[in-house]
């Protein structure tokens, strides 16, 4: 755990977001930090990452801790290291201290926690450990997996609403993030020429993040295997005529997150058929973050990245027809099955530990549709929302080798054209977008993502 010399703006900012809390609330609410979970033996555990729920509002990542808000106050809960504990793990803040860093106006060891607990709300914490101790100490049952209920759901929809828009403090640290995981990209596409296999690429990157005292927001993805779409996988050779995909981002200190994709040759060039369906992919790309701007649908948007994919294949003569009927009949799924994108900020896919809840709108509900049901955002957009956008093109056999998918689909798509392609496993290009008052701001722009510039990049260091 960090505390660094920047205590009284971090107490400030914790301050102002528990203030906009208690407008929204008029109940105590307390939210859990989570426990470290053992690894094979108790004292070799998983590296510990707090709720996210917690850090906003501590500020920290403090294990097996608790913090109780309320009428904007902050009372924190948490025992000082034990006897010892600087023989193994050095000298170590205690409670007081860390209550003057975030600015807690009272503290209490944990054990005190019980008795303060009449009419509170609260958030289940992921680890089995922590939602069991919320369910046992509230009588209730708090699950990860089970909708809130009552001033549970009244307390969700509250942090929502407070983190749907960042603040300043949060969006100087998107942008560090940002910035390491540029250097990252960078670094892999630096590294790939000279790289034997996928996980050569993906130390190169991580390497980066790492040197900058970050960690990763989430396994990291580098893959030939591109029409996998959360491949964690490392060991596959590089091959020249391979395209590398690339999607990775850095944490920082604090919790925040980047997420960036990008796909390049291992050859530093791409084939004519690579380059023409990488072309569509970033004209998708380019499309949708031209149309950001406060107010629009984000549906909207990923019906826009649909109809561009249609468009272009349509010019390959991949597929035949008019690109919004086909766009009606879910026919770009084929090749684009995810959803356009998601917020970003202390969580990758932010706040998706209350599902639909925090991405969709209320009165919106997810589609049961094949090209609209793995939207994970269906909200108008506001300033000062972090999003992701990042059209992809993929050949997924599970998909595109289904009988029933190629029989209702055999009028609209040339399967001999796109044998053609069968260099193109998985194409994605992803940004993080930042909604302003005025339009939006890239804050992964310093990354080109050209082909031509893609190229050159990866060629750069021969």
């Amino acid at each position: 755990m960090l505390i660094q010399d920047t205590s009284n703006s971090l107490a400030h900012t914790l301050h102002l977001r528990r203030q906009s809390l208690a407008k929204l609330i008029d109940f105590p609410a307390i939210l859990w930090s989570g426990s470290p979970s053992p690894r094979n033996f108790a004292a070799n555990t998983f590296p510990f990452r707090a709720s996210s729920h917690f850090i906003y509002f501590a500020g920290l990542s403090l294990p097996n801790a608790a913090i109780r808000l309320a009428g904007g106050e902050l009372e924190l809960f948490m025992d000082d290291p034990k006897p010892g504990s600087a023989l193994w793990y050095g000298e170590t803040p205690g409670r007081e201290q860390i209550a003057v860093t975030i600015g807690a106006e009272r503290t209490y060891p944990i054990s005190e926690l019980e008795s303060h607990l009449e009419g509170v709300a609260t958030i289940p914490v992921q680890d089995a450990a922590t939602w069991t101790q919320q369910s046992q100490l509230l009588d209730r049952w708090i699950l990860p997996q089970q909708p809130p209920q009552g001033i549970d759901l009244q307390l969700a929809e509250a942090i929502i609403q407070l983190r749907l828009v960042h603040d300043e403090a949060a969006l100087t640290e998107l942008r560090k993030a940002a910035a390491v995981t540029i250097a990252a990209h960078k670094a892999g596409m630096s590294a790939v020429l000279k790289a034997k296999t996928e996980a050569e690429v993906r130390g190169a990157m991580e390497q980066v993040i790492i040197a900058h005292n970050m960690t990763c927001s989430y396994n990291s993805i580098v893959t030939i295997r591109g029409e996998v779409l959360h491949n964690e996988h490392y060991h596959h050779p590089l091959r020249s005529g391979d395209l590398l995909l690339a999607d990775v981002g850095a944490e920082t200190e604090t919790g925040w997150a980047a997420d960036v994709t990008r796909t390049y040759p291992v050859s530093g060039k791409f084939s004519s058929t690579q380059r023409d369906i990488y072309d569509i992919v970033l004209a998708a790309h380019d499309a949708c973050i031209d149309k950001i701007v406060p107010g629009v649908e984000y549906e909207d948007i990923h019906l826009l990245a649909c109809t561009t994919i249609a468009e272009g294949l349509i010019d390959l003569g991949i597929l035949q027809g008019k690109a919004e009927e086909l766009v009606a009949r879910d026919v770009h799924a084929l090749f684009f099955p995810h959803g356009i994108g998601h917020l970003l900020g202390l969580d990758v896919h932010d706040m998706e530990d209350l599902g639909d809840l925090a991405g969709y709108e209320e009165g919106k509900q997810r589609s049961s549709r094949f090209g609209l049901g793995y939207l994970r955002l269906n909200r108008p957009l506001r300033p000062g929302m972090l999003v992701t956008i990042e059209p992809g093109f993929y050949q997924v056999p599970f998909i595109l080798n289904n009988e029933q998918v190629r029989s209702e689909y055999q009028d609209v798509v040339n399967w001999e054209r796109l044998s053609q392609f069968a260099d193109v496993r998985g194409i994605r290009i992803e940004d993080d977008v930042l909604v302003t008052t005025q339009g939006h701001e890239v804050l992964t722009a310093a990354l080109p993502n050209t082909a031509n510039s893609v190229e050159g990049l990866v060629m750069g260091n021969r």
